[in-house]
């Protein structure tokens, strides 16, 4: 019994100094800092760097094209090699759009959700104060984080329109779970965007907020072709239309994150979802409503008959 108490207090003593180091410092400005230096090209300065990184981590460039990367940033953004990721093409599957480990996830009670456990916030104070969330009450939802080792590019979940992005100002406070269990509505106080869109056969809502956090305070879209910064006060109102089909690259961040997948009511969680989990970008992730399966079934059998 003592030797349990003795660990949880280390534990409790290695939760406080994780916490000291990566939030009780200027956030904002080391993130700035770590941003200009993950760009300096100098090939030894960047294989030190990555040497480094690895001591660390669990980085592992084999699943990306070998090449002599020119600085930080190309590293953290590098592609993957062709087939690597196995994208699920079932029209019933909304799948991940990021390598992650599955964070808090469920229904959406109302408009609360959860960052972790006794750590409610809403959807509104999320997505800002210029957006209707009510497609989204009652719904479901999946936070995906990304270590700094991960692959940093994000897909397409399902054959989307994408319509709308919402780039709201903020902190970069870290989002390792131990801060998720100290810091209040820290994904509301975090840069942010909340990408808008919906499914390209059923028309049904969904949502992708990426978020940053201390190191990565910049974020790539596509369809905008702009990098969203912490230098952009916002909130930054843009329109967009591009259509995407499932596991198209929709963009990157430029060093480990979260992103939050949002889906209206009637869609459930994949089997295998659960806090904790890994999960691969392209493996199943929510499952669609029945009635909307037997839908697509029909219109694709209508289809072939014609």
């Amino acid at each position: 019994m003592f030797m349990n108490l003795d660990a949880l207090r280390r534990l409790g003593q290695q939760e406080n100094l994780n916490f000291l180091l990566t939030n009780r410092i200027p956030r904002i400005a080391l993130t700035r800092l770590v941003g200009w230096f993950s760009r300096i090209e100098s090939p030894l300065l960047t294989r030190l760097s990555i040497a480094l990184w690895r001591l660390f981590t669990e980085l592992d460039l084999r699943e990306s094209p070998p090449r002599a990367y020119r600085n930080l940033r190309e590293c953290f953004t590098r592609e993957l090699l062709p087939g690597m990721r196995a994208i699920d093409p079932r029209p019933s599957v909304l799948v991940s759009p990021c390598d992650a480990i599955v964070g808090e996830c469920g229904p959406v009670r109302g408009q609360q959700l959860f960052q972790a456990k006794g750590f409610p916030y809403r959807l509104q104070e999320l997505f800002g104060p210029s957006q209707d969330t009510t497609p989204f009450t009652d719904g479901t939802y999946v936070t995906l984080r990304l270590t700094s080792a991960m692959y940093h590019r994000f897909h397409a979940p399902h054959d989307l329109h994408l319509e709308h992005v919402t780039y709201l100002s903020g902190d970069t406070w870290n989002v390792n779970p131990i801060a998720l269990r100290r810091v209040e509505r820290l994904f509301c106080r975090n840069e942010r965007a909340v990408v808008r869109g919906r499914l390209s056969d059923s028309g049904h809502p969904i949502a992708l907020v990426p978020i940053a956090a201390i190191l990565v305070a910049s974020i790539r879209l596509h369809a905008l072709d702009v990098l969203l910064h912490l230098r952009r006060r916002g909130p930054n109102e843009m329109p967009c239309s591009a259509t995407s089909r499932k596991g198209d690259e929709l963009g990157w961040f430029e060093h480990g994150s979260t992103i939050i997948v949002f889906a209206p009511p009637g869609f459930t969680l994949a089997p295998d979802v659960e806090v904790g989990r890994r999960i691969s970008m392209g493996a199943a992730l929510m499952l669609l409503p029945e009635t909307v399966v037997d839908a697509l079934a029909s219109t694709a059998a209508d289809d072939q008959a014609m």
